[in-house]
């Protein structure tokens, strides 16, 4: 017997990060709003490995078994795998959504049997939907045909608090309502953010190597998205650090409620597959203190335009050009940056050019 349609399209989550969490259940309620229905299975993480090719093995199984479930249940009219580790095992062929593929973030021994295998995957899905330009360059050139790639941003929008700030009501604490809360509309009262979830990655170290030259006594920088166990395991102990205080992991509306009060988002990535953190931080009115860094960095560009002053390898000059004379109009010159980006413009993507696709 033929299994019975279930939803319109099914979006097999790897989930491993909060931010790919975010992108999956961004574009499942961007298709509802489209008209279709939409089902997310979601991975089950998998035990602690010691190697990322053993990791990304876990997680793929988990992927695997996350859309086997799903599709007993019944047969989705389309499958969207939500990154190539996502895809690799995959049960059955389907779109394959990513920031960056191994082929540009696993090298060497690291992805030593996912590249291969992402290379076939890559070349056997019906329609690649990569978050970026970048990320699309970074695929095997045979895969990137125009006829079967849709570049899909992840949607980034001013958070709530942030849309209302401009009707004059005041931002709230993190975890307080807004009726309680005691901050002036628009106060930037902390100096500097950094979100640090892959501290390594992220380059946590060279962060906080500028942020000890050039501090001053009244300033705080304020690290966000990893514990204190987690930092201590990576190798940073933050409680010797002066000017420093680790805000831990934390619910998005209350990490968001941490941008909308902090004066500049600063980080120093060694790699950076898209940059979501930083896209938010554009959208909640921070500027973007960086360095370069590899991969596809969509919210580079960004910040080199908006202001070149905060972009360099002297990430201490960068932080002091950003907190002593920000450019006046740069949030409102931000918002107009990330027009692409917001959700209104990737809804009508999703609406005009990804549904047709997915669907015929």
């Amino acid at each position: 017997m033929t299994a019975t349609p279930a939803v319109d399209v099914l979006i097999v989550s790897l989930g491993s990060t909060g931010g790919l969490r975010a992108a999956d259940m961004e574009l499942a309620q961007s298709l509802r709003r489209a008209g279709a229905s939409t089902t997310i299975a979601p991975a089950a993480p998998p035990r602690r490995m010691r190697t990322l090719a053993l990791t990304d093995l876990g997680w793929a199984l988990a992927a695997r078994r996350a859309a086997h479930a799903e599709l007993a249940r019944g047969t989705p009219r389309a499958v969207i795998y939500s990154s190539t580790t996502a895809a690799l095992l995959w049960p059955r062929p389907g779109a394959i959504r990513f920031d960056a593929p191994s082929a540009g973030n696993r090298p060497g021994r690291h992805g030593l049997w996912q590249r291969p295998l992402e290379r076939l995957r890559l070349g056997q899905a019906p329609l690649l939907l990569p978050w970026s330009e970048g990320g699309l360059r970074e695929a095997p050139s045979a895969a990137r045909r125009e006829d079967r790639t849709l570049v899909l941003p992840v949607a980034v929008d001013p958070s709530p608090a942030e849309d209302r700030l401009g009707m004059g009501e005041s931002p709230g604490e993190p975890g307080v309502p807004e009726s309680r809360s005691e901050s002036v509309a628009g106060a930037r009262d902390i100096a500097a953010i950094t979100y640090a979830a892959n501290p390594s990655k992220k380059g946590l170290d060279r962060v906080l190597e500028a942020w000890r030259r050039v501090r001053l006594p009244s300033e705080e920088l304020l690290v966000a998205g990893a514990t204190a166990e987690a930092l201590r395991v990576a190798g940073f102990d933050l409680s010797a650090e002066e000017g420093v205080r680790l805000a831990g992991r934390l619910s998005s509306e209350e990490y968001r409620a941490l941008v909308r009060r902090a004066r500049v988002f600063v980080c120093a990535p060694r790699r950076e597959d898209y940059g979501i953190a930083q896209l938010e931080a554009l959208a909640d009115g921070c500027l973007l203190v960086t360095t370069a860094a590899p991969g596809p960095y969509t919210a580079l560009p960004l910040a080199r335009e908006l202001d070149p002053r905060l972009v360099g390898e002297d990430l201490g000059a960068a932080l002091r050009a950003g907190l002593d004379a920000p450019a006046p109009d740069y949030a409102a010159r931000a918002l107009e940056a990330l027009a692409p980006f917001r959700r209104a413009a990737v809804d009508r993507l999703v609406a005009e050019q990804l549904l047709p696709r997915l669907l015929t």
